[in-house]
């Protein structure tokens, strides 16, 4: 699983894959502070996704086997209260695999940013790789640079965390029981894994135990920050011996928010990392959470198309919200941004389907406008004009209204 850079011409998948996080999963590997290695890691559903025109596979995929993480990797020396430092070297697709998906999931299946206001089915789009760029027969009229980045990247977590993280969840579980999407997933034997030869009471524990790896929390986890590419550092706080570093959830390329749940490009690939360890870096830098410094290497889309989000749902009852950052789950005026950026794509021709997976997959980038402007806050979003085929901008004349099908729906028809 961990690898000397460039030792082998073509990587092929090998064990040491775990979908849960828990103190008691043991590295399968170690490597020296300075040392220079690749981790290849599966698609995060596990190859339940396939490169084809039907997305039953995304309304039938099994979200309790799913983040599929490669490691734990222990790092010699690294100690409780040590701050590890995660050097991103590279980032790439396996050779014999230059495709990745985007997907729209179920509403009661993953739901996303928009499951409630869309009802949504199942959809998805296809991407291809030709280099740096991404191309789809299901989103047509697009081609743009991608920043490949691991969606999830973190250290183990110490029993008191884990304990810490199954209280908290639980009790928002138990607070909103009727929650559709759920507001959080529990501990779940149901489709645990760990690809280690394991004591049958210790691997009923994990499974028992272990933390979903769904949300992104104190160690790092599912962040989806989508300039965490080449070049990058990570510094992470360490809560167990070794640190114990695992990823996966490799992407091709997001935009900010990855909003359809599947939102970004999802592949299978090679990361290549370099660590470090600052003694007692925890305390020294009030590490709460882990700090990243992004990547250097950004694409070229200075002209951007920027939609405007207030915190008044305007597309939906027109209720007013006062400063809401977290209504739902997410926020409001994010929502508004995006949902403009939705409606203006179908003015061009695009489905609902295929702007919402473009909207998750492309550069998009999304800011902050204002939060002290009572009552409300104000959210852009900026969609890159150099990733269209043709000319987006408004015109005297209004937009041309083009044919460019529909991405994958389900082999029952229903979107």
């Amino acid at each position: 699983m961990a690898t000397k850079a460039n030792s082998i011409p073509h990587p092929t998948l090998i064990k040491g894959l775990h979908n849960r996080w828990h103190c008691d999963i043991p590295p399968v590997v170690s490597v020296k502070p300075g040392q220079t290695f690749n981790i290849e890691c599966i698609d995060w559903t596990g190859a339940q996704i396939g490169n084809n025109d039907s997305s039953d596979d995304i309304k039938n995929v099994d979200l309790t086997a799913i983040h599929n993480l490669s490691g734990p990797i222990a790092v010699e020396g690294a100690e409780p209260g040590d701050c590890l430092v995660v050097d991103i070297l590279d980032v790439r697709p396996f050779d014999q695999m230059p495709w990745g998906y985007t997907g729209i999931f179920e509403l009661n299946n993953g739901g996303g940013l928009f499951a409630r206001e869309f009802d949504s089915k199942a959809c998805k789009a296809i991407w291809d790789f030709n280099g740096i760029y991404a191309t789809s027969r299901h989103v047509p009229g697009v081609r743009f640079a991608g920043i490949s980045h691991p969606g999830l990247i973190g250290t183990a977590p110490s029993p008191e965390l884990l304990a810490t993280w199954n209280k908290r969840e639980g009790e928002l579980i138990a607070a909103h029981k009727d929650e559709v999407p759920a507001v959080a997933f529990p501990p779940e034997p149901k489709g645990a894994y760990v690809g280690q030869d394991l004591p049958k009471d210790v691997l009923e524990k994990i499974y028992r135990e272990g933390a979903r790896t769904v949300p992104g929390r104190e160690h790092g986890g599912n962040c989806d920050i989508k300039n965490l590419s080449r070049g990058s550092r990570c510094y992470f706080p360490v809560f167990v011996k070794g640190a114990n570093l695992s990823v996966g959830d490799l992407h091709f390329s997001q935009g900010d928010g990855e909003m359809s749940f599947c939102g970004a490009i999802e592949m299978a690939g090679i990361i290549t990392f370099n660590c470090s360890i600052i003694k007692g870096g925890t305390e020294k830098f009030a590490l709460k959470q882990p700090i990243f410094l992004p990547s250097p290497i950004d694409p070229m889309y200075s002209a951007k198309l920027v939609f405007e989000g207030i915190s008044v749902d305007y597309h939906g009852d027109g209720k007013q919200y006062n400063m809401d950052a977290l209504h739902c789950h997410s926020t409001v005026a994010y929502k508004q941004a995006a949902l403009n950026a939705i409606t203006y794509l179908m003015k061009l021709g695009y489905t609902r389907e295929q702007a919402y997976l473009l909207l998750s997959a492309a550069p998009v980038e999304s800011h902050i406008g204002a939060i002290v402007d009572s009552p409300n806050a104000c959210v852009t979003m900026g969609l890159p004009l150099g990733i269209f085929e043709f000319d987006i901008l408004p015109k005297e004349e209004g937009l041309q209204k083009r044919d460019f099908g529909q991405c994958a729906i389900r082999s029952d028809g229903v979107v």
